[in-house]
């Protein structure tokens, strides 16, 4: 039988109902049995007054046959003492002797006829006297143990019936939660569920709305993310195949062959560019993703970057700039991953900073970490703007036909490859009017899954 919530809740009610009226027997069983007992002693002390004050006013052998029959019925001997002797045998003759010396006997537990009886005892004349006996049956606890037969089985039918209504409570958050999460397995994005007590299911229904939202979410930029990537794949598809068809048709002729070649070249460059960045950005999720670390002096490293982009950023018209320390600022990290970082952030400078504007490469060794800093002249970001400037294609959506755009994978790549490194990124407002983006890595960085 297939093990459900609600068969378990069952059980463990009914258990728990069982544990609860068995402990509880057994806690007031002593006390039930001691109580029964008191009872009888004092109803067996009642009677032997009784009969005991009807016996001095008469002749100690008028006992009323019909009232020893009538104890007898209620389970009660009587036996007389005269001349010292019992007119029947059983009792002790310690018993007979109290009473025969004129001492009542009060509540005495002895055994008689072979079972424990309370005997009560009152003398009357001399050397007689009259003794009541009952046996101590098993009659209480028959009566305990029969009521507790009914008390487990009220508990074990509330315990059925509590666990049901507990399980049905239980289960039907969990069947929702279910429910909502094969719609969404199935692509149903809008889903959602009514948040409601228990705590527990409050917080699972809000877990399903909130990874529903980020699914939608997650799927949305997924899509605004492929159509910028398909469009700036067919862009520079569309240049290749207009002259590649254009040559083919000789339609450009020897003297423009080398500018078609040159455009050609330069389109089919920007593709590799953009295919490696898609390649990067997938592999840096995987664990074997390579990372070499070694000492790095970042002042070098940024000064051989500065050198290597003099020429371009001169022939662009920008200045191009660097704030190097006097000293070395060594690191613990990727040489070439960190000169990947600031060639795709200069990249991104170098796309929006207009003619005679500044870029800045800055290196800082601060007393916890270094700092790396690419700075620009540019138009820069709005707050807003820094808010979503790490996530694939956002910026891109936002100035695609306002301004020159890349593919908008280039701050996303930077941003991931520095977690990588175990770094941090961060974007802001420059002092020269644009963007500006600080990567910090520790001196012994780690590198990161």
């Amino acid at each position: 039988m297939r093990s459900t919530l609600t068969s378990r809740a069952v059980l463990v009610t009914c258990a728990v109902a069982v544990i609860s009226v068995l402990v509880t027997a057994l806690v007031a069983l002593p006390l039930v049995l001691r109580a029964a007992e008191q009872e009888r002693r004092e109803a067996l002390a009642e009677e032997t007054a009784v009969i005991a004050d009807v016996m001095t006013r008469t002749r100690l052998d008028a006992v009323d046959q019909r009232m020893a029959r009538q104890l007898r019925d209620h389970g009660i001997d009587i036996v007389l003492v005269r001349n010292g002797r019992a007119d029947s045998p059983g009792l002790p003759p310690a018993v007979i002797a109290t009473v025969a010396a004129g001492q009542p006997v009060n509540g005495l537990r002895v055994r008689y006829q072979g079972q424990p009886a309370i005997v009560e005892g009152r003398p009357l004349t001399k050397g007689s006297g009259v003794i009541l006996i009952q046996p101590i049956d098993s009659g209480t606890v028959r009566l305990v143990w029969q009521r507790l037969g009914f008390a487990l089985l009220a508990g074990l039918l509330a315990g059925a019936g509590a666990g049901a209504l507990l399980a049905r409570l239980l289960a039907r958050p969990i069947r929702n939660a279910a429910t909502a999460a094969a719609r969404l397995s199935a692509g149903d994005r809008g889903v959602r569920l009514a948040v409601e007590p228990p705590a527990e299911a409050a917080n699972l229904a809000r877990s399903i709305n909130g990874l529903a939202e980020a699914l939608a979410t997650s799927e949305g930029r997924q899509r605004d993310f492929l159509l910028s990537v398909s469009h700036e794949l067919r862009t520079p598809l569309t240049t290749l195949q207009g002259y590649a068809e254009a040559l083919s048709d000789g339609v450009i002729g020897p003297e423009g062959a080398q500018r078609a070649g040159q455009t050609m070249l330069a389109e089919a460059r920007h593709l590799d560019r953009l295919v490696g960045d898609l390649l990067v950005l997938a592999r840096l999720e995987a664990a074997d993703f390579p990372i070499t670390l070694l000492p790095v002096d970042l002042a070098e490293l940024i000064r051989n970057t500065a050198e290597a982009w003099g020429g371009r950023c001169a022939g662009e018209g920008v200045v191009l700039r660097t704030e190097l320390p006097p000293a070395p600022v060594v690191v613990q990290t990727d040489p070439a991953r960190i000169r990947q970082i600031v060639d795709g952030l200069l990249e991104n400078a170098l796309r929006a900073v207009p003619a005679d504007a500044p870029i800045v490469l800055a290196v800082r060794g601060l007393p916890a970490h270094a700092e790396v800093e690419v700075r620009d002249g540019g138009p820069g970001f709005t707050d807003d703007d820094l808010a979503v400037a790490f996530e694939r294609g956002a910026l891109y959506q936002r100035y695609q036909g306002v301004r020159k755009v890349g593919s908008g994978l280039g701050l996303a790549l930077a941003a991931r490859l520095v977690r990588r490194l175990g770094g941090q990124i961060e974007a802001g407002h420059a002092s020269e009017g644009g963007a500006r983006f600080t990567v910090r890595l520790a001196y012994g960085t780690r590198t990161s899954a």
